[in-house]
């Protein structure tokens, strides 16, 4: 019981801590917002349009031109061990044909029990030294998005990110980073965009508590033979985010008054190799694939793909995998409700959520 109660514990610290010192840092900042996203399997950088552009291209705030809008989306990880919440409000500024947009998010594992006190030198079980920490990821955007040369054809967007970090007492980090995006609308409903993330190379600035990173040890020795304790780690260390850029072109047709559908490609491309299907030294290039069919803008059916990767499987051969999407959505006097079933984040195993995100139109209330 001592060894697997303690395993557990070490494990989840491992794990958690883990995040802290590995290379490419913030991937909660890239899981996504707004279940329309999701559906459309992220292929949304060149139509996105409202308060959740602040997250996936700040230049298409700029379709924010009357009055505010605001967003918000709830989503569990792990049979709800993880949790993520997102919410972002977008108010135009009239005077400058400019917009200027707020957004928060956080990521996290709550309660996590600490059972390091659990067992004392003699042997001992006290159920009462258990605690209790969390871990969280919080990220705050501002964002402005405005006409290029006055021309409302062509957009360009900012985002300033300020990251905080905290695994419970035993480190913290704080980072920033900055985005920018571009939009081209033509007048017959061709979408152009890109997104480029992380420019800056977003950083993370750890500050390690090693007194109580000393308490995690294992008792049993491992195969070099002394006790296994992260008491090796640095009081401060400096972790990069890569940049990373996507590419979309879409087109929306409307078939009559009623009815529409709006499609659009896109290329995420990575400055490191991964397991995408187009891969190489230094870089990977991943399509995604979404669709909106839309009935009198008020009732939509989505559908897409993205993630695609090459596994490897057992016998060392590799197979070309695709993870799909869909979902649908309402909307009615600015308030617009969205469902996706999607593979939240990309988390792998085939790991299928259920998205829900809202958003609200002010200016349909005046």
């Amino acid at each position: 019981m001592k060894k697997s109660i303690f395993f557990l514990s070490f494990i989840t610290s491992q794990f958690v801590f883990s995040q802290a010192i590995r290379k490419y840092s913030n991937e909660f900042l890239s899981i996504g917002a707004d279940a329309r996203s999701f559906a459309m399997g992220n292929a949304v950088v060149a139509n996105i349009g409202n308060a959740n552009a602040a997250y996936w291209n700040p230049a298409g705030l700029t379709e924010v031109n009357y009055d505010w809008e605001a967003a918000a989306m709830h989503a569990e990880y792990f049979q709800s061990i993880a949790k993520f919440d997102y919410a972002a409000v977008a108010i135009p500024l009239r005077e400058s044909n400019s917009t200027i947009a707020f957004s928060l998010m956080r990521f996290g594992v709550d309660d996590i029990l600490n059972t390091t006190e659990l067992i004392d030198k003699q042997g001992n079980v006290n159920y009462d030294k258990i605690s209790k920490f969390s871990t969280a990821d919080y990220a705050l955007t501002m964002s402005y998005a405005g006409n290029v040369f006055n021309n409302k054809n062509i957009q360009f967007g900012a985002n300033a990110k300020f990251v905080y970090r905290h695994i419970g007492k035993f480190a913290q980090g704080v980072g920033f980073g900055i985005d920018l995006g571009l939009q081209y609308r033509t007048d017959n409903q061709m979408y152009f965009g890109v997104m480029a993330r992380d420019i800056t190379t977003t950083f993370n600035a750890w500050s390690i508590n090693k007194n109580k990173v000393k308490e995690i040890e294992v008792d049993e020795p491992n195969v070099d033979g002394p006790p296994m304790i992260l008491n090796d780690l640095p009081a401060e260390n400096i972790e990069l985010t890569l940049p990373k850029v996507q590419f979309g072109i879409g087109k929306k047709y409307d078939f009559n008054d009623r009815v529409s559908l709006l499609g659009e490609i896109d290329m995420n491309v990575e400055f490191q190799q991964t397991n995408s299907i187009i891969s190489g030294k230094g870089f990977s290039i991943s399509p995604q694939i979404g669709f909106e069919l839309s009935y009198d803008e008020m009732i939509f059916v989505r559908g897409g793909f993205n993630n695609a990767q090459k596994i490897e499987q057992f016998d060392g051969k590799q197979k070309t995998q695709i993870q799909p999407n869909a979902g649908v959505g309402f909307k009615y006097k600015g308030i617009s409700i969205d469902y996706a079933l999607t593979n939240f984040g990309n988390s792998g195993l085939g790991l299928y959520s259920n998205i829900f995100s809202v958003r609200f139109e002010m200016d349909k209330w005046r």
